[in-house]
């Protein structure tokens, strides 16, 4: 059984501490509230204040928990905000269209699932928040790498592996597909990740105009895709893509431009 790291775990009591103490405390009464020689506390501390976790008051020598800290809080707080933003709008999209709808956000060089809401029918299905998407192959990856230059970077420095016989995987391809996805607002997935299914996503702007998740809507690809379906295991030397029914993009759009005015973008 693998062990913890003891300097780990004394940050982590410094810090829990200042949050749950005093405002501000001296090395002193952090160093003896913890059991903690006065170096050992105050090498701690030095780190963490190089990191910004961790600010010391200049007249009297105090600590007190650092800015980085709050910008690490309101960054998963705004993940949650966004989620609570989406739910009647993802709801309502799943309704109407019968489909599942996905909310992703990047997170470590793919997408995160942050909100599911399941196809409204009495098939078995499974939750998949907190499940990781790939970035190059799927519907909300190509938004994100499309709107999001981070996005961009991690799929173009990751693999890009060929899940299926339709994955783009080549650099200059895959440029060019998000050249159209960002010329028509929103990016699809035809059975590209898994066989069977495909997928159309829109993202999701803040106030800056940034791209801070996305939408997706995912189902079996009979249902999605105009004609009725890919048709073919693998694509013709040459041949289009099968294209996602206009009047679900047009929805899935429509959804993502709604979920973003709520959250203070005023384009749309």
């Amino acid at each position: 059984m693998a062990k913890n790291i003891q300097s780990l775990e004394r940050a982590a009591a410094v810090l829990r501490l200042l949050a749950g103490g005093e405002r501000r405390l001296g090395l002193s009464d952090i160093a003896s509230s913890l059991g903690l020689a006065k170096g050992t506390a105050h090498g701690i501390l030095r780190t963490l204040q190089a990191e910004g976790f961790v600010e010391q008051e200049a007249a009297s020598g105090r600590y007190q928990l650092g800015a980085e800290l709050l910008r690490l809080g309101n960054s998963y707080l705004d993940v949650h905000e966004l989620r609570s933003r989406a739910l009647v709008w993802t709801d309502d999209l799943a309704r109407s269209s019968g489909e599942s709808v996905h909310l992703g956000v990047l997170h470590l060089g793919g997408v995160l699932i942050v909100h599911h809401v399941f196809r409204p029918d009495d098939s078995r299905q499974v939750l998949e928040v907190g499940a990781m998407q790939p970035l190059h192959s799927t519907a909300l990856g190509k938004v994100l790498c499309a709107f999001d230059p981070v996005a961009h970077n991690d799929a173009l420095e990751g693999e890009r592996r060929a899940f299926t016989p339709r994955t783009v995987t080549l650099p200059g391809p895959f440029e060019e597909e998000l050249s159209a996805v960002r010329e028509r607002g929103w990016a699809s997935d035809v059975e590209e990740t898994w066989e069977g299914v495909s997928a159309v996503a829109a993202p999701i702007r803040d106030r800056h105009g940034m791209a801070v998740g996305a939408i997706a809507l995912t189902g079996a690809s009979e249902r999605l895709l105009a004609g009725g379906g890919a048709g073919e295991s693998a694509p013709r030397p040459g041949a289009a893509a099968p294209a996602v029914r206009a009047d679900l993009a047009a929805a899935v759009r429509d959804c993502a431009r709604s979920v973003s005015r709520d959250i203070g973008n005023g384009r749309f």
